[in-house]
C-alpha cells in the first residue's frame, strides 16, 4: 500500500470518527469492511470515546503439532555386545533413572565427565546429573564396579526407569 493511499484511509477513518454516526451498527461494520476491501487491508480497528470495533480478515492459522522428544533407540551393536557379555556369564548391574529429566554427563558445560566407559567406580560415587524442573539431581552408583556402557547421549531426555549405566560389579 502506498503512503498516499494510507493517508486517505486514515483521513476517512478520522472523518468517520468525527461524525455523529459512529455508534456501532450493522451499516458501520459493512462500511468498514468495504473500506478494508477497497484499500487491501487485512485488519482495521476503530476506537472512539465510547466504542471500539476491530475487524480482521479470516486468515488461515498455522497448525502447531506438538512433538514428543525423540529418544534414541539402542544401537544393534550395543545390544549384541550386552548379549555377549550376558552369554559369557557376566552379570551387569543397571543404574536406572529415578526421575524424568535431562541426562548430563558433566557437572557443567566444558567440564570433564563424571565417569567414562572403563572407569572403576565405588558405591556412592556421582555418575551423572539428571535435571528435572531446573533441579540438578546427582545420580550415584549403588555398587562398586567398572562402567561397561553409558547408554544415553549427553544432554538428552531420559524417562523414569531408563537404564543410564551398565556396571560390571566387583
Amino acid at each position: 500500500m502506498k503512503i498516499e493511499e494510507l493517508k486517505t484511509v486514515i483521513q476517512e477513518i478520522k472523518d468517520y470518527l468525527r461524525s455523529d454516526e459512529h455508534k456501532v451498527n450493522v451499516e458501520d461494520v459493512k462500511e468498514l469492511i468495504e473500506l478494508m476491501e477497497e484499500h487491501g487491508l487485512d485488519e482495521i480497528e476503530v476506537k472512539s470515546l465510547f466504542s471500539s470495533i476491530r475487524i480482521v480478515k479470516n486468515r488461515p492459522t498455522p497448525q502447531l503439532v506438538p512433538s514428543a522428544p525423540r529418544v534414541k533407540e539402542k544401537d544393534k551393536t550395543v545390544e549384541e555386545k550386552e548379549e555377549k557379555q550376558i552369554e559369557q556369564g557376566e552379570t551387569l548391574h543397571e543404574i536406572k533413572s529415578p526421575i524424568v529429566g535431562t541426562f548430563y554427563r558433566r557437572p557443567y558445560p566444558g567440564a570433564d565427565p563424571y565417569v567414562k566407559e572403563g572407569d572403576h567406580v565405588t558405591k556412592g560415587q556421582v555418575l551423572c546429573i539428571v535435571e528435572a524442573m531446573k533441579i540438578m539431581n546427582e545420580i550415584e552408583s549403588d555398587v562398586d564396579g567398572t562402567i561397561v556402557k553409558i547408554i544415553p547421549e549427553d544432554a538428552t531426555p531420559v524417562g523414569y526407569g531408563d537404564t543410564l549405566f551398565l556396571i560390571k560389579p566387583d
